[in-house]
């Protein structure tokens, strides 16, 4: 948030840029560490140069409304068509390379793996999540993938449904288990989800 705001303020004394409508890109990466318009956006004209924060890991999220903000004050104008909530910007050397005749997403994460169907009673012998573990689940949906961090609310094998608690908003909401510490949502959780769920 901190970065956020100081982008926001080093926009402000810079003025806004020249430019017009931008799209998302499909996978947005940075090679420095500083994340700017260019790295996020196509079509960033002038502004594209403009640092709007700092990737101090493999990855930096931004909240698709800050981001918004940001680009408006810079004469940028995001749609945000498919409602995202946030944009993961990765460092180009860790993130996987982008499918050109992919919509715009949010940087995508690795395919999940193939999801096996267990029993109740092997929830506790091939448990891969626990109760409080942290998890990160990919949300997929039109052709969007988007990487939520949470905590799991109960147990489960791979397969198993478990309920994520979102570590930034405190919402609960279901998942399906793929790999430790690895969950998938959506509608493409759905889909992959059996009828047997982990013992809470």
């Amino acid at each position: 948030m901190r970065t956020l705001i100081l982008a926001a303020a080093a926009l402000l004394v810079a003025g806004p840029a020249l430019a017009g409508p931008v799209t998302l890109k499909a996978n947005p990466v940075d090679v420095d560490g500083q994340v700017t318009f260019g790295d996020v956006f196509d079509g960033a004209g002038s502004a594209a140069g403009i640092v709007i924060g700092a990737r101090s890991g493999p990855s930096v999220v931004f909240e698709a409304g800050s981001l918004q903000a940001l680009a408006r004050q810079s004469g940028l104008s995001w749609a945000n068509p498919t409602g995202l909530r946030r944009v993961v910007v990765r460092h180009a050397a860790v993130a996987p390379a982008a499918d050109a005749a992919a919509p715009a997403v949010e940087a995508a994460s690795p395919a999940p793996a193939p999801v096996r169907p267990v029993s109740r009673r092997a929830a506790y012998a091939d448990r891969i999540i626990s109760r409080n573990d942290i998890v990160e689940v990919i949300y997929e949906a039109a052709g969007m993938r988007l990487a939520i961090t949470g905590r799991a609310e109960g147990n489960a094998a791979e397969g198993q449904r478990l309920a994520i608690r979102n570590l930034q908003s405190g919402r609960v909401f279901d998942a399906v288990a793929v790999a430790p510490g690895r969950a998938i949502a959506g509608p493409a959780g759905q889909d992959l989800r059996p009828q047997q769920f982990a013992a809470r």
